[in-house]
């Protein structure tokens, strides 16, 4: 299954982290965004080749020791419809390079509509004689909240295509036990119950490392609930954001992975993008501070969990 191929390339390179290509304009160095403008003006055309320089030159740096990337549809799409034809240059990219990609796109529909954004994401479209891939993700964010039926439709791309989801459970952002830590009468909270379906929609599909293609995104900001999770969805693989920018620490979410260091993927989007800035480096080093912050990420979480 996918996220079996996510899971033995954490292992080779020994890093279960996923970095967040997450880039608004602000964050571009000014050299880059100088060479396009030049060309085309301050236009989203130009805002957009300078979003994918960027990608392409932290994907060069980092793809030999992070195993996964993040892009978050919504700062592509942003820029119109030439940032969505950066989002999938940056998907093309970094497969091309060997990495797992993750869009953070958190759809959420039923019926024909969920079939296209399954077919977007993670799916095919046949035009003519060719079936095509057009963003060709290996795995995709999705809103549980609609139910089943806003699930199956991206459990059938999972079992034909290889490809994998991670479903919101307890997210990260201060705000989410408004709804997301009220108990049910069968006193389970709700994401508990969202954990618990994640479980069910998965059983048929688990991989030799015992995951199914059903992941859940559970945030580093609430450690307790982590732990907690990891113990009741054992074939559940989580996508942990929080990490960094948002107050996560990586001792606390050592409980989100198993005995053996696997079953989680620690996220960092704006940490390792800006780290050039944190830094205090010269802007043309952007990819290089990159690549040190991955690192020291990397060498950050694997001093608390068993990676073997």
């Amino acid at each position: 299954m996918s996220f079996d191929r996510l899971i033995e390339r954490i292992i080779e390179l020994k890093n279960p982290t996923v970095v967040g290509l997450d880039p608004k304009l602000e964050y571009i160095p000014e050299y880059i965004k100088r060479r396009y403008q030049n060309d085309d003006g301050c236009t989203l055309r130009s805002a957009a080749k300078s979003l994918f320089a960027f990608n392409q030159m932290i994907i060069d740096e980092i793809h030999d020791i992070v195993p996964a990337i993040k892009p978050q549809a919504a700062y592509y799409e942003m820029y119109g419809h030439y940032g969505i034809k950066t989002l999938e240059k940056t998907i093309r990219y970094a497969k091309l390079n060997g990495m797992f990609v993750i869009t953070d796109a958190k759809r959420n529909d039923i019926g024909a509509t969920m079939e296209a954004y399954t077919n977007a994401h993670i799916g095919a479209v046949t035009v003519g004689d060719n079936e095509i891939e057009p963003f060709g993700a290996d795995a995709v964010t999705v809103n549980g909240y609609l139910g089943t039926d806003g699930i199956e439709p991206m459990l059938k791309a999972c079992r034909e295509r290889d490809k994998g989801i991670y479903v919101l459970v307890k997210t990260s952002n201060p705000s989410s036990g408004e709804l997301q830590d009220l108990k049910l009468e069968d006193g389970r909270t709700i994401y508990e119950t969202m954990g618990d379906m994640c479980e069910k929609w998965g059983e048929d599909t688990r991989g030799k490392y015992g995951y199914s293609a059903v992941g859940a995104v559970v945030g580093a900001t609430y450690p307790q609930m982590l732990t907690e999770l990891r113990k009741r969805l054992p074939h559940t693989m989580f996508l942990v954001p929080g990490y960094g920018a948002q107050g996560g620490g990586a001792e606390g979410l050592s409980g989100g992975f198993d005995e053996n260091g696997l079953g989680a993927i620690v996220n960092s989007s704006r940490a390792v993008m800006c780290a050039y800035r944190k830094e205090g480096c010269d802007e043309r080093d952007f990819a290089k501070a990159a690549r040190r912050e991955a690192i020291r990420m990397r060498d950050d979480i694997c001093q608390y969990i068993n990676l073997k």
